[in-house]
């Protein structure tokens, strides 16, 4: 697929007939690998649940207007190590949150190439799913991303005009 039809066909599914195996989702995290990042520090971690037990243990992590719209689907918890990129202070870790969202880009992107939906979400019982995998403190958990093979196929939703995002002098 060419890139400007990724951007038009990815969107947030919200039902889902299957998920992923293992081996899918490894073939599409590694191509993400190449994602930009501060000083090329790659301080973006993924946690995935494709097994029937990890994903139901995912899914009791999630609210439950989340688990209605991820039925079927796998779970990727997302994060990145603290601490690393960025100037010290207060703010420091925002480049590495900056640095997981362009990664996390490519993986919505990929994954759509590969023929898999995604829905990120950014509601979860952040305790249970570090117990669920071990992550530890030091990394940041953002978001949950469900990937999976879509039951629907959502309509495009406005966006706003180049006029309100874009300001050139």
């Amino acid at each position: 697929m060419e890139l400007q039809e990724l951007f038009l066909k990815r969107r947030s599914v919200r039902a889902y007939e299957d998920g992923i195996t293992e081996e899918e989702l490894k073939a599409i995290v590694e191509k993400v690998l190449l994602a930009p990042s501060w000083k090329n520090s790659q301080t973006s971690r993924y946690y995935a649940a494709v097994s029937p037990e990890a994903v139901q243990e995912v899914y009791e992590a999630l609210p439950g207007f989340n688990q209605n719209s991820t039925k079927n689907a796998a779970f990727i918890v997302s994060a990145f190590k603290k601490g690393i990129v960025g100037v010290p202070g207060p703010e420091q870790d925002q480049i590495g949150s900056y640095d997981l969202g362009l990664q996390n880009a490519y993986l919505l992107l990929q994954a759509k190439e590969a023929g898999y939906d995604t829905l990120i979400m950014g509601l979860f019982d952040e305790a249970k799913l570090r117990e669920v995998f071990a992550i530890p403190e030091d990394e940041k958990i953002t978001v949950v991303i469900a990937i999976g093979k879509g039951a629907q196929e959502p309509v495009l939703r406005p966006r706003k005009s180049l006029e309100e995002i874009l300001v050139i002098k």
